[in-house]
């Protein structure tokens, strides 16, 4: 905000508290949050050394891998700052602290005056003593600012390596790997995760890691650098070398306490804390990374939220909270391998028993560490659904006589909700955004809540790792009687991840071939059901601009006909809204007549279909025919259905036929998640059936109702009305955006009436008819590039894609015929 603007508010608001936080992380701004909730006297500043806004560190990996934006993980936009009367002072470094006379003095020179300053300066990367660490392209991986400068740096087929097998360089590797790099993790000790995990549970995530193409060197011990200014390389103590064009230091991270020991304040690792966050000075606090309290310090963030609640109390003059440490449990998702361990975890201390279950094929590793009958420890590897079972347990110093035998498995409760309501309203939900129980139930009976999206949206559980869902839907079930459950349809086993996933996956990592998918995040092979929609969803998401994988289609979408039961094809040429010429009709005919066509229909689409065509005659069925292709075969824009409109019909009050036509013009030759039929009618009656396809224009006096979601096959539906206007082009766009908006989010083999159902004609609306102005372009300009890169398949009869592509395949012999044969 301007000088300006921080006058006004100060000649505004009159002499109040002057509360300054010196640190925009996650942990200063939380305990802001906290304090806003309740009434408070404090003027409030910033100070963040990033120009950017509160985002969430955490997701940061998402943003290197391209499943999120920058923007998507902003926790506080300007306007929360603005509204809250609060003076952001981003991009802005604070020098030091003149604890005498209360004020901080920025890089500038600027002083701000203080009646409470919070100290929440975070902590830094640390960088080992390695020779060559100063080298170009060597990176850490802690601010947005260095996620930007790996991805200008990541390319595919880039060597990179990572020093550092934690968290955080796991979560780097991974981003980098997906992005096309040559990843290498290189880890001093001899177990990946080893404050979290032991051997074993280690083995397990680096089996993960490597089946994803990640290589893995342990233990390794890095001794320098080498390059020409430039890194070229890493030198291990051992004397290896290992080619590198890209190194990213993640050893780990150091609290920020200069500005704190400059002003003479209590530090030792961190700065020094009592339970109520207060520092050596009264006037001064501290929480997050930058902290230490009872000799320890903090890098994940779940304990930070709860230091943010405590110095809130503080602050407010309550102190009704303290702060006892950080929880002696970590749960995490690495590359999504769910992990959880509390306690004591490594073996080899007298009178500890351990108890495992291993499953390789699964992933699924546990181990319990017990000690008179009382748990001391646990790991989970890959299954972590009992966590708070052994967590409990752990906490209550319960006596495990009685739960021997089912220790490993124990017995699912018989009532659901027994989990969430033995939990106190203290209990933390979503580690990674400080989400207590309490702040769940609070929220869901203030504001209504009943779906999981709008608890995301309230409170922001569940919204970084997801491991804590299954919870919050718990809670929601228990809490409101009208849950609503979400249902999220997975592609396939192959590529285990939702179709809206996907659709952000491929648009984030710019994947553009169906082989790249499956290898990234599926299981490298693929099936009969991933393979074609992961096909459409890459044309649809690149209108066109892709690597196209015919074996990943249908046989008919390779040979663009419809197969039938003998081996033979059938071919229905276009005939935009049902119309024809003589010349046509003669051409048709002199076909059926050369190829001994066995039948010649006419549809119920008002096209004719050639029925019994051999593949090997296919190209020069379509040489002969001289039209264009029908799409007859395919998931794809099939025909528009017209009556004679206002040029025969006496009825008529639009002209449907040239409406017809001209949408199927804009439409052809474009694939969708199913197939798509349209009708228009120029009055209505009715009479080309408009209000059961998937899309339908109805003429009325003077105007058009653009009709959705219809329905004539098993079931019958009537079609939604999406909107009514006045002229034909009016029409036809609604026409488009709904379209493409089809096109865009439906589920592969999802019909229009299915989707309208799932989506709701009211959200349809929203989102098309009734979008901005932009949103409507941007969904047109994405139809005209698609319709632009389009072209007819009956082109590839002269230019095949393959040599074999119209070699005739013979029928199988009828199995049963086999057996009485044989009999």
């Amino acid at each position: 905000m301007s000088e300006q603007m921080d006058q006004t508010l100060d000649q505004s608001r009159g002499r109040t508290q002057q509360l300054v936080l010196v640190g925009n992380g996650m942990a200063g701004v939380s305990c802001v949050e906290q304090i806003l909730k309740q009434p408070h006297d404090f003027d409030i500043t910033i100070f963040g050394d990033e120009t950017h806004v509160n985002y969430n560190r955490i997701l940061l990996s998402l943003v290197l891998a391209g499943e999120k934006s920058p923007e998507e993980i902003v926790i506080n936009d300007i306007e929360w700052y603005q509204n809250n009367s609060i003076r952001a002072r981003l991009g802005v470094k604070i020098a030091r602290i003149d604890r005498e006379n209360r004020r901080v003095i920025d890089e500038d020179g600027g002083v701000t005056e203080y009646d409470k300053l919070i100290l929440a300066t975070g902590s830094s990367a640390f960088i080992p003593p390695i020779p060559g660490v100063e080298k170009k392209n060597v990176h850490v991986f802690r601010t947005r600012d260095d996620t930007r400068a790996l991805l200008e740096k990541a390319r595919p087929g880039l060597k990179a390596v990572v020093i550092g097998g934690g968290l955080l360089g796991l979560e780097a590797a991974r981003g980098l790997q997906v992005r096309g790099c040559d990843v290498t993790v290189v880890h001093l000790m001899e177990t990946l995760m080893d404050r979290q995990l032991d051997a074993t549970g280690g083995e397990y995530l680096k089996r993960k890691i490597e089946s994803l193409g990640i290589k893995v060197m342990l233990p390794q011990q890095t001794a320098a650098l080498f390059g020409n200014g430039r890194v070229d390389g890493l030198r291990f103590a051992s004397g290896e070398e290992l080619e590198a064009d890209l190194v990213v230091l993640a050893a780990g991270i150091r609290p920020n306490t200069d500005l704190a020991k400059q002003a003479g304040l209590d530090t030792r690792r961190g700065i020094i804390v009592n339970d109520y966050m207060e520092t050596s000075d009264p006037h001064i606090f501290a929480v997050g990374e930058c902290t230490e309290h009872r000799g320890q310090t903090f890098g994940l963030v779940a304990p930070l939220f709860e230091q943010g609640r405590v110095l809130a109390s503080t602050l407010n003059g309550t102190r009704t909270q303290t702060f006892e440490g950080a929880s002696p449990s970590t749960k995490l998702k690495i590359m999504g391998v769910d992990i959880f361990s509390a306690g004591s975890i490594h073996a080899g201390q007298p009178g500890v028993e351990e108890v495992k279950y291993e499953d390789p094929s699964l992933g699924v590793y546990k181990k319990l560490l017990i000690k008179d009958n009382q748990l001391q420890g646990v790991i989970l590897v890959g299954d972590i659904e009992d966590e708070h079972q052994y967590l409990d347990w752990m906490r209550g110093g319960t006596d495990l006589t009685p739960h021997r035998r089912t220790i490993l498995f124990p017995p699912r409760d018989a009532d659901p909700g027994l989990e969430v309501a033995a939990m106190p309203d203290s209990e933390t939900i979503c580690g990674c955004n400080g989400v207590r129980k309490g702040d769940i139930v609070q929220a869901i009976h203030k504001h209504g809540i009943t779906t999981l999206a709008g608890l995301k949206e309230r409170t922001r559980a569940s919204t970084s790792c997801g491991t804590c869902t299954g919870l919050c839907e718990k809670l929601l079930r228990a809490v409101t009687p009208n849950f609503q459950e979400e249902t999220r349809t997975t592609m396939c086993a192959c590529v285990p991840f939702s179709y809206e996933q996907l659709r952000d996956i491929i648009k984030g990592q710019k994947l553009k071939s169906v082989e790249e998918v499956l290898t990234v995040y599926g299981n490298r092979k693929g099936c009969e059901v991933c393979k074609p929609a992961l096909s459409y969803m890459l044309d649809m998401l690149w209108c066109g601009d892709h690597e196209e994988d015919r074996s990943a289609r249908f046989i008919n979408d390779r040979v663009h006909a419809n197969i039938q039961k003998d081996g033979t094809f059938s071919v229905i040429p276009r005939m935009r809204g049902g119309v024809t010429t003589p010349d046509e009709l003669r051409r048709i005919a002199d076909v059926a007549d050369k190829y001994n066509v066995p039948m010649v229909k006419v549809t119920g689409s008002q096209r004719i279909d050639l029925l019994g065509i051999k593949k090997a005659d296919l190209p020069s069925v379509w040489k002969d025919l001289g039209m264009p292709s029908g799409q007859a075969y395919t998931k794809g824009v099939r025909m528009v259905k017209t009556c004679v409109g206002t040029q025969f019909c006496r009825f008529g009050v639009q002209d449907s036929t040239s409406a017809g036509i001209e949408l199927e013009r804009r439409l052809e030759n474009l694939f969708t998640p199913h197939k798509y039929k349209m009708g228009v009618v120029g009055c209505p009656r009715n009479c080309a059936e408009a209000t059961v396809k998937d899309l339908g224009l109805i003429g009325q006096e003077g105007s058009w109702q653009v009709v959705v979601g219809g329905a004539a096959g098993k079931s019958v539906r009537k079609a939604d009305l999406l909107i009514t206007v006045e002229t034909t082009e009016q029409a036809l766009e609604a026409s488009d955006l709904f379209f493409q908006y089809y096109r865009e989010n439906a589920n592969y083999l999802e019909r229009t009436y299915d989707f309208v159902e799932r989506l709701g004609i009211e959200k349809i609306r929203k989102d098309t008819v009734y979008a901005p102005d932009a949103e409507k372009r941007d969904l047109l300009e994405r139809l005209a590039r698609s319709k632009k890169l389009s072209k007819d398949a009956w082109t590839e009869g002269e230019n095949p894609v393959n040599p074999t592509q119209f070699v005739q395949i013979e029928p199988l012999q009828n199995p049963a015929m086999r057996i009485e044969a044989s009999v």
